[in-house]
């Protein structure tokens, strides 16, 4: 029989403090938390603390250079606040809308938002679909929500004409661009592109599905 080894929060990357400048005691507290009780409030999984900031802080925060100056940006599907609750760290100028439909997960994104003292968060529990009457933003995001082909319907209608999709995807982005091809044509999205963030900050670069709506 061998012993369970707990997993440890995994130290803190010399890339933090390089991405969220002096916003970083913000984004430790953040992290500190969500590493005490993730796995308790089914956020995260347990195996998730040894790579919790480069798989999943890090990762967020590399969305931030892609946000307008003082815009609006709804993130779909928050959860633990990725990278919702990370952006909304990393840019304090920037207003976000946090979409999530699990009322326990919008307790601990308004819980956090509160703790943390951030006035640019408001959460909204529904799912996308349900709330796009109440939600006009300049700019989507999404982390694992779903593939394209059903995420780009769902976000579209939140965004302002000439606004921004920006949906994290993972290594086969490519094929799931192609599978939505359809898609992209019927809601006659522009400028589509995907962008590799990271590279020479952090191990693992992070995907972005980016495109304008018309």
């Amino acid at each position: 029989m061998t012993d369970e080894v707990t997993p440890v929060l995994e130290r803190e990357p010399a890339a933090a403090a390089e991405l969220f400048g002096d916003r970083i005691e913000v984004a430790r507290s953040f992290t500190a938390e969500l590493a005490r009780r993730g796995e308790e409030l089914g956020l995260i999984g347990p195996l998730e603390l040894p790579r919790l900031w480069t798989r999943h802080i890090l990762n967020s925060a590399l969305l931030a250079p892609l946000l307008e100056a003082d815009g609006r940006v709804a993130d779909v599907g928050s959860g633990a606040g990725l990278p919702g609750l990370v952006l909304a760290i990393a840019r304090p100028d920037v207003s976000f809308t946090l979409i999530e439909p699990m009322e326990r997960r919008c307790d601990w994104l308004n819980a956090e938002s509160e703790r943390l003292g951030l006035g640019n968060v408001t959460v909204l529990r529904g799912r996308a679909e349900d709330v796009a009457d109440a939600v006009v933003v300049d700019q989507v995001t999404a982390r694992a929500v779903s593939a394209l082909s059903k995420l780009i319907p769902l976000t579209v209608p939140l965004v302002r004409s000439g606004g921004q999709l920006i949906l994290m995807k993972g290594a086969r982005v490519d094929e799931e661009i192609e599978k939505a091809r359809k898609v992209i044509l019927r809601k006659r999205l522009a400028d589509v592109e995907v962008l590799e963030l990271g590279d020479g900050v952090v191990e693992e670069t992070t995907r972005v599905f980016r495109a304008t709506v018309d």
